[in-house]
C-alpha cells in the first residue's frame, strides 16, 4: 500500500480596496508609480503584514494614497520616519498605534500593528487588553505614561497638566512631540481607511482538488471599549 502525503494548504492574503478601486502597477502614471515603488520597497517590504499582494495591489491605506500621489509621498515619508526613524522604543510605539487602532475601530491598522507588536515583544494578554480599550496590567511607568498621554489626545480636546508632566518626565520634549505626531498620523490613516471602507486583507484558502471552493475569510478584528 503506497504511503500518502498530505499537501499543505497555501493561504494567500488579498488586498481590500474598499471604495478605492485597487490599482495595478500597469495602470499607474509616473507620479503614482514612484509612490508605489517607494511603498512596496524597503523598509516596509518583508514585514509582518501585507503591503503588496500577489496581484501587485497595495493593501490598506497605501492603495488609497495612490489616488493623490503628491500627498501620498508626504504621508508615506512621515509614516516611515515614525516607524523606522523615531526615537521612541519599539514597544512604546506599537502599544500607542494599537491603542489608536482600537479607539478608531480600524480593522486594517489593528491587523497590521498587532502583528508588528508581537515582533517587538508585546504579549497576547497585552494585546487583548488594548483591544478592550484598557491599559495592560504590569506595564513599566514609561509605557503607561505614553498610553495615558495617548488616551488624553484621543478622548479630549486638551492634555491635563499631570498627564503631560508624566509623559515629559519619561520621554522628554522630543518624545512628547513624537507621541503626539504618532497619534495624529495613525488617526489620519484610520480616517482615510474609514472614508474608503477599507478592510484588512482577505485570506483566501485555495480549494483542495476534490472539494468545493473555500470561502473567503476576512479579518475584521476591531477593538471595542468596555
Amino acid at each position: 500500500m503506497s504511503e500518502q502525503h498530505s499537501v499543505p494548504e497555501v493561504f494567500t492574503e488579498k488586498a481590500d480596496g474598499g471604495r478605492f478601486p485597487l490599482l495595478a502597477p500597469a495602470a499607474l502614471d509616473d507620479e503614482q508609480l514612484a509612490l508605489y515603488t517607494t511603498i512596496a520597497g524597503p523598509p516596509r517590504a518583508g514585514g509582518p503584514f501585507l503591503v503588496v499582494d500577489d496581484d501587485g495591489h497595495l493593501a490598506g491605506p497605501f492603495n488609497a494614497l495612490l489616488y493623490a500621489p503628491q500627498i501620498g509621498q508626504a504621508v508615506q515619508a512621515l509614516g516611515a520616519a515614525l516607524r523606522f526613524g523615531g526615537k521612541l522604543p519599539s514597544r512604546t510605539r506599537e502599544l500607542v498605534i494599537c491603542a489608536v487602532a482600537t479607539e478608531r475601530c480600524s480593522a486594517y491598522e489593528w491587523y497590521a500593528h498587532s502583528r508588528v507588536a508581537r515582533t517587538v515583544g508585546i504579549t497576547e494578554a497585552e494585546l487583548e487588553s488594548l483591544r478592550g480599550g484598557f491599559v495592560p496590567d504590569g506595564l513599566p511607568a514609561d509605557e503607561r505614561s505614553a498610553l495615558t498621554f495617548t488616551a488624553a489626545l484621543l478622548n479630549g480636546r486638551s492634555v491635563a497638566v499631570e498627564d503631560h508632566a508624566d509623559a515629559l518626565a519619561h520621554h522628554g520634549h522630543s518624545g512628547v512631540t513624537e507621541l503626539a505626531i504618532l497619534v495624529g498620523y495613525y488617526r489620519a490613516l484610520s480616517g482615510l481607511l474609514a472614508a474608503g471602507d477599507v478592510n484588512a486583507p482577505a485570506v483566501n484558502a485555495p480549494a483542495a482538488p476534490t472539494s468545493h471552493p473555500q470561502s473567503h475569510l476576512t479579518t475584521t478584528t476591531k477593538g471595542e471599549h468596555q
